[in-house]
Order: structure tokens, then C-alpha cells, then sequence
């Protein structure tokens, strides 16, 4: 039985495509899609030289397309802060004197144990302090 070269084509794109949920490598997609393009090829006709030259094309392209937008993309941090991140910054209320030994702050509802990031500085009840870290369950105000 004589298989056409556009169904290789075909099965190798499902080979990279299979490839690509096992492994999680974009590029192994690209492949796939380049694969396919040269199945298009073949079907249309096109000689094994075109096959191959629209299949390096077509995934060099989109290597070199792709690949610079994702590494950028995932280089980007996440615009909406959690847990711990989203309370950098905020402001939080001194429930009990604040120094640099420790205190209460009642900060995003919740009630927290603080200490002054100045050792010498105290916070009194009442005052609006900012949050300029977390360390494990106390936050470091100023």
C-alpha cells in the first residue's frame, strides 16, 4: 500500500502535536503547525523540495515570531497581587503600641503582629501606618 506524502506529513504533525502535550515545549506546536502546512503543500501538488522548504519555513518563522513574545510574556509579573503581595504597601491601624520588638496592627480586616522596621521608632494606638513587609506572620510597618 502506497501512502500519499501529504498523509506523512499529517501523521508527523499528530507525532509533534502528541509530543507537545507530554512535554509542554511551544516549540514542538510549531513543528506540528509547520508539518501541517507542508501536508497543504503536498496535497496541492507541490514536490518533496517545496514539502520541506514550506515546512522550515513556516516553523522557522514561527520560532522565531512566537518564542520572543512568550519569553517576554512570562517574564512579566501578574498584575493582580495575592496573598502576602497584596498587603505590601497598604495602610493598617495601631491597635497596640507598635515598636521594634512587636504590636498589633489590624490591617485588611484581620487583626496582625507587627514590629517597626526603625528599631528605635514606636507606633501609638490609633495611628495609620504603612505595611512594608511580611515576614512569615508579622508585618513590618513604618
Amino acid at each position: 500500500m502506497d501512502i500519499d506524502a501529504w498523509l506523512w506529513w499529517l501523521i508527523g504533525a499528530a507525532v509533534l502535536g502528541i509530543g507537545l502535550v507530554i512535554t509542554a515545549m511551544p516549540e514542538l506546536g510549531m513543528l506540528a503547525v509547520g508539518t501541517v502546512a507542508a501536508a497543504a503543500v503536498s496535497g496541492l501538488g507541490g514536490g518533496a523540495v517545496a514539502q520541506v522548504a514550506v515546512f522550515a519555513v513556516v516553523s522557522t518563522a514561527l520560532i522565531a515570531l512566537v518564542r520572543p513574545i512568550a519569553r517576554r510574556h512570562r517574564a512579566q509579573r501578574p498584575e493582580l497581587a495575592t496573598g502576602i503581595d497584596a498587603l505590601k504597601g497598604r495602610q493598617a491601624v495601631v491597635l497596640e503600641r507598635v515598636d521594634g520588638s512587636g504590636g498589633r496592627i489590624k490591617l485588611a480586616g484581620e487583626v496582625w503582629s507587627a514590629r517597626a522596621l526603625e528599631a528605635g521608632r514606636a507606633y501609638e494606638v490609633g495611628q495609620e501606618v504603612d505595611v512594608v513587609d511580611i515576614e512569615g506572620a508579622t508585618a513590618v510597618i513604618m
